[in-house]
């Protein structure tokens, strides 16, 4: 093979190779062989200048090529040199640019985790609202929201907190679920009335509203919207579509943790305290309550009731009916006794079919004519479920029948199985007297 070929060969290879190193290079690289090219290009003006000198000291006009060609590597030069100081002055806004995001970013960064670390000592949806609407206020200056959370029966969401709203926007109380799209599709959804877009049937008002849906566990755990101060347009809001939607997004999340942790504990502890049946309070919450009271009526010197209710023959219902009809029977009634008393009286399922009330403040006559009431009230659930239903009810309070807390519940049992033994479906209230424990009958069936 001639050796002209090879050098041919290798000539395009070189610059291939070239051409490798210099993509692969870095940036300050990429500088360095600029500067150095400038630095070789002046030196080659410098010296066709002074071959241009010696040529014309012997040979007048020969030269000329040379100096044309220095004076062409010069601009090479300067023009270069601008371009390199051009391209190192956008570097370095770029850099600065950079770092400014960087630390804006390291802020919002940590601004998440301290939402984060607040939001798992919330212990309500309120509290966890306070959390979000500082942190949101810090990372979306300019920006209103408005915070929904769904209910415990998951048909609708009420207004848990909002802030910075513009007037342009109509803030609900509530809304359902399935009159907004960003939760039937599980994704952000922007109103924008202005533009022509769609909006969900909730939205009210002229203003553009950014709605996210905050998701836990596959399920949704509540809505929120965002919406800047004043009115805003679609337009405006494409804008900062980014920033917005993935700050929002992040927003959201940690939200949505929250309400489902808080959701939890609710649930938890409303199943240690309550009977799964009945919705009704546990044993164990009937007995730290009742201390409580007793020693609320020690001190103030007013009384404290009980009333002691049992379902007549619900071991035949059952077995007449099936343990189905007997436990549609023990929540109606359950619900009867609820129904009857005030919000400060505590009802709690005893055992079996028997529930206990609480009345703080309460006198026995009062108590007896209040039981009186439940026992038509579960009388009356008789044609509702096409079987006899009634109760015997034992009434006791203190101080009138008993000066010692722990004889209350005991008198009022005693009292209830008088009753029964008496004919059932009646009330029975017990009176302490010197003599001793008599019973008398306040009503019969």
């Amino acid at each position: 093979m001639p050796v002209s070929y090879k050098r041919r060969r290798k000539v395009p290879y070189l610059i291939r190779r070239i051409r490798i190193i210099a993509a692969r290079a870095g940036m300050r690289q990429r500088f360095g062989m600029m500067y150095a090219g400038a630095v070789v290009m002046q030196a080659l003006s410098i010296i066709m200048v002074a071959l241009h000198d010696l040529f014309d000291r012997y040979y007048e006009g020969v030269g000329y090529p040379l100096l044309v060609a220095a004076l062409f590597l010069q601009v090479t030069v300067v023009a270069c040199l601008v371009l390199f100081r051009s391209i190192l002055i956008a570097q370095h806004h770029h850099e600065q640019h950079m770092r400014a995001d960087s630390e804006q970013a390291r802020r919002r960064t940590a601004e998440l985790f301290a939402m984060t670390d607040m939001l798992q000592a919330a212990e309500t949806n309120e509290e966890a609202g306070a959390v979000l609407m500082v942190t949101a206020r810090r990372l979306l200056p300019g920006y209103g929201a408005a915070l929904y959370v769904l209910n415990n029966s998951r048909d609708r969401l009420d207004l848990a907190r909002s802030w910075d709203l513009g007037g342009g926007h109509v803030i609900t109380e509530s809304l359902a679920p399935a009159n907004c799209w960003a939760l039937k599709r599980g994704k952000a959804h922007l109103n924008a009335p202005i533009e022509g877009g769609l909006c969900c049937a909730h939205h009210a008002g002229n203003n553009s509203v950014l709605e996210i849906p905050m998701m836990a566990a596959g399920q949704v755990q509540g809505l929120l919207v965002l919406t800047r101060e004043g009115a805003l347009h679609g337009s405006d809001i494409a804008e900062e579509n980014a920033g917005v939607r993935n700050l929002g997004h992040a927003l959201a999340d940690s939200m949505s943790l929250a309400l489902s942790n808080i959701a939890l504990r609710d649930r938890l502890r409303t199943q240690s305290l309550r009977d799964p049946l009945t919705g009704l309070y546990n044993r164990r919450y009937m007995e730290d309550t009742l201390e409580r009271f007793l020693a609320l009526s020690n001190r103030s010197g007013s009384s404290t009731a009980v009333i002691m209710i049992d379902l007549d023959n619900f071991k035949s219902l059952n077995d007449q009916h099936g343990h189905a009809k007997g436990d549609s029977v023990l929540r109606d009634a359950s619900a009867q006794v609820m129904g009857a008393l005030r919000p400060t009286d505590v009802v709690c399922r005893y055992g079996g079919e028997e529930i206990i009330a609480i009345l703080p403040d309460c006198p026995l006559d009062d108590a007896a004519a209040k039981a009186e009431q439940i026992r038509l009230r579960i009388l009356a659930l008789s044609d509702m479920h096409g079987c006899p239903v009634s109760a015997s009810l034992g009434v006791a309070a203190m101080p009138e029948t008993t000066v010692r807390g722990e004889e209350l519940i005991p008198d009022a049992d005693a009292s209830l199985y008088l009753a029964k033994a008496n004919g059932k479906n009646q009330v029975l209230a017990a009176e302490r007297v010197t003599s001793g424990l008599t019973l008398a009958r306040v009503n019969h069936g």
